[in-house]
């Protein structure tokens, strides 16, 4: 294998640091061959290279170069991406000054263009680089043709072979690389294009098979001095950016796309950095993939790796075509590019001095269309018209002949090709793998949940020290009730740490979900499995600590259902917060959120003011709240059934009224008074008020524990489904 890899530019195994430091021309170039070449022979895809890597790992077999680029049967037809008239405007509040009317004409709101008929082509093979300064439309433009424009709000056609491209198959087939790195900081490089393999190809693939495609690709992005290295972040030490944007990059052609998006791949970069992306996108595009990203200003070393460019300005092409066809083109513009000087950095300057005049970029703009028309003429006056080898095959049917010769690896492969699944894998299998990416990701980070516990165990130990070994009185019954109602909704407000979860993971979430990675109810499962055990823990660690040491009833059995509700509680409350985290975009907002509903919650529980007393207009806000379920449980838990207890005996009854205050024996006089009074027998040891008679008195009558319990429970699994639909409805990456 190493003999092969060694051999293979393609795959070059030298370390990415020690890459970086040489100099760009010294970088080897691959095999830069396409699916039809002149000579008749045809190139593989970078499925088949992977594959047939993978298979020689298997095989303990040594694949010599030559054995390797070998023909193929029967080659597939080339793709191309066309684009025309692509036209897309959004709609712009006007500002006016507070209290001034507006006058009478002036709409109260003005169309910006942001592309403005658009026309282009991308071929197999090739790198298209869409350049113009800040604002220009580059990104809108990249957008555009991935699918991330509502069709609404998009004019023009996107076709791919002459056939228009559907937003279904377009996501099958294509990948798009954001400019942010979005990944999991404390996972490794080499684990984070596994777990893209685990999602991107199918199950059928043995998981040998994927680790060596995964092996592979590391080798080809040059990351193997890297492979073991996590992600990182502000508080964690990993990767170069350089190396960052290049896993960026293999996560997302790791099942072998036919087209690849990429939104600034070279941003933030050094110029070797950024050399040695463009030069993996350039490997990619000749293994058998369109190539179509969008670069801000790139050095002439870069320049020269690009097949095509398309310039833009303010939403206008102002150029496109080949980079060698840039100082033909602006000598005849009357503005010729000065020997020695950066090709793009000259089209650049010159364009943003057109956009400062009145005029703008117009007489730009009309010179390219003249100069395009020109060109095209006497390109179809000069070369005679190429016969389309396989003239019958529909799109669908050159994608899958492309499937069958080892292109896009995604969940098709033979003659399933057909069909064109959405996903890879079945939602089992995504749930696995999400699940064990998260636990492999929250294992890195043992300080969260370490801290997570440590509150608990505090705010345990504090309430059980404040309410320790309660008594049965009157006073004991009344610290009970303040016990469970603080300890209950302590469960919840120790929920308001899962908020950040979903929040730091959304954008990660947004980019794989975008091209079907895994589905949104997969992510809703594992988010649940994931988060129990932790909650399991947190219960178990509170109940200990406080019911013993309170004092409450029930025995082993009373601490089994307290630790049931309290975990049922934890459950609800993670549910609520993760739900809320789907909803907003803002951790303090959220946490500003929480705290002001779970007060609301605690308010309306039932302690402050019991059911029988809330207004009927505010009754519905009881039922929902959360606190009310678990309080009201641990309540019957405590007082129901007791045994046999008393709270209240004789002239207890007094405590905590203005005759709590009189003597002992006035108290029995009081007490003998009332008995003659009653026509009833009342001593001191006469039980006044039982645990039945405390329940009654705050109006806990409607539910039974266990019914409570199963509520709470009801709680967390709705709004998980809250959750599902929230990211169903608010995880649209398109633009308007």
């Amino acid at each position: 294998m190493s003999k092969f890899l060694d051999r293979l530019p393609l795959f070059d195994r030298r370390p990415s640091t020690a890459a970086m430091e040489e100099a760009g021309d010294k970088i080897r170039d691959g095999p830069l061959l396409f699916r039809h070449h002149p000579g008749g022979r045809s190139s593989q895809t970078l499925g088949q290279l992977l594959k047939r890597v993978a298979d020689a790992a298997g095989d303990n077999h040594v694949l010599e170069l030559d054995e390797l680029i070998s023909p193929v049967p029967s080659p597939t037809i080339p793709f191309e991406l066309s684009f025309t008239d692509l036209t897309y405007s959004i709609k712009t509040p006007q500002k006016l000054p507070f209290f001034r009317r507006r006058p009478a004409g002036i709409s109260s709101n003005t169309k910006s263009t942001l592309l403005d008929s658009i026309s282009g082509k991308a071929k197999e093979g090739e790198i298209l680089a869409v350049l113009g300064a800040s604002g220009s439309g580059k990104s809108t433009l990249i957008d555009a043709l991935a699918n991330r424009i509502a069709k609404e709000s998009l004019k023009g056609t996107v076709r791919l072979n002459g056939e228009p491209l559907e937003s279904k198959l377009l996501k099958v087939i294509s990948a798009y690389v954001m400019q942010d790195d979005l990944l999991f900081p404390m996972l490794t490089v080499e684990e984070t294009l596994m777990f893209s393999a685990d999602f991107r190809l199918p199950r059928t693939l043995s998981g040998s098979k994927k680790r060596s495609r995964v092996q592979a690709l590391v080798d080809q992005l040059g990351l193997r001095r890297a492979a073991k290295t996590i992600i990182g972040d502000e508080g964690h030490r990993g990767v170069s950016g350089g190396e960052r944007r290049r896993v960026s990059i293999g996560i997302d052609i790791i099942h072998d796309p036919i087209i690849l998006f990429l939104d600034e791949p070279t941003s933030g970069l050094d110029s070797t950095s950024a050399f040695m992306v463009v030069k993996v996108l350039q490997r990619i595009a000749r293994s058998g993939s369109i190539v179509i990203m969008s670069i801000h200003q790139p050095s002439s070393r870069i320049l020269g790796l690009l097949d095509r460019v398309l310039f833009l300005s303010r939403g206008q092409t102002v150029f496109s075509g080949k980079p060698d066809s840039l100082p033909l083109f602006f000598s005849d513009f009357g503005n010729p590019i000065p020997d020695n000087e950066n090709r793009t950095e000259f089209a650049l300057d010159l364009i943003r001095e057109l956009e400062s005049t009145a005029a703008g970029t117009k007489s730009l703009v009309d010179f390219h269309r003249t100069w395009q028309s020109t060109i095209n003429f006497q390109y179809s006056t000069s070369s005679p018209t190429l016969k389309d080898p396989h003239p019958s095959l529909s799109l669908k049917q050159a994608i899958t002949s492309s499937i069958s010769h080892g292109k896009l690896v995604s969940g098709v492969t033979g003659t399933a090709a057909a069909s064109f699944p959405r996903f890879a894998n079945p939602f089992w299998i995504e749930i696995a793998v999400l699940v064990k990416r998260a636990f492999t990701n929250s294992r890195r980070t043992p300080e969260l949940f370490g801290i997570r516990i440590g509150a608990v165990l505090i705010t345990g130990f504090i309430l059980a020290t404040i309410f320790w070994r309660l008594d049965e009185s009157p006073k004991g019954v009344k610290e009970r009730l303040g016990f469970f109602a603080i300890a209950m909704s302590t469960m919840f407000y120790t929920c308001a740490d899962a908020l950040p979860v979903f929040l730091q993971e959304r954008y990660v979430f947004m980019r794989e979900t975008a091209y079907n990675a895994y589905r949104r109810s997969s992510y809703v499962f594992s988010n649940a499995i994931v988060g129990f055990p932790p909650l399991v823990i947190l219960s178990i660690a509170f109940a200990a600590t406080t019911f013993f040491s309170v004092g409450l009833a029930g025995g082993i059995h009373g601490f089994i259902f307290f630790f049931l509700i309290v975990l049922a509680s934890f459950w609800a409350g993670s549910g609520f917060v993760t739900f809320l985290s789907g909803v907003v975009s803002h951790v303090m907002l959220g946490y500003t959120i929480v705290v002001a509903i779970l007060a609301y919650f605690l308010l309306f529980s039932g302690f402050f003011i019991t059911r029988d007393r809330i207004p009927e207009y505010w009754i519905w806000f009881h039922y929902l709240s959360l606190v009310k379920y678990p309080y009201e449980a641990v309540l019957q838990n405590e007082f129901d059934d007791s045994g046999g207890k008393c709270f209240v005996k004789g002239v207890q009854m007094f405590d905590n009224t203005p005759l709590g205050a009189l003597p002992a024996a006035e108290k029995m006089d009081v007490l003998r008074a009332m008995s003659k009074s009653l026509g009833v027998s009342l001593t001191a040891k006469t039980c006044i008020m039982t645990g039945a008679d405390i329940l009654k008195q705050q109006a806990v009558t409607d539910l039974s524990k266990w019914s409570c319990l199963w509520v709470t429970v009801a709680w967390g699994f709705f709004f998980r489904i809250l959750f599902y639909f929230a990211l169903l409805l608010g995880s649209n990456n398109k633009r308007r």
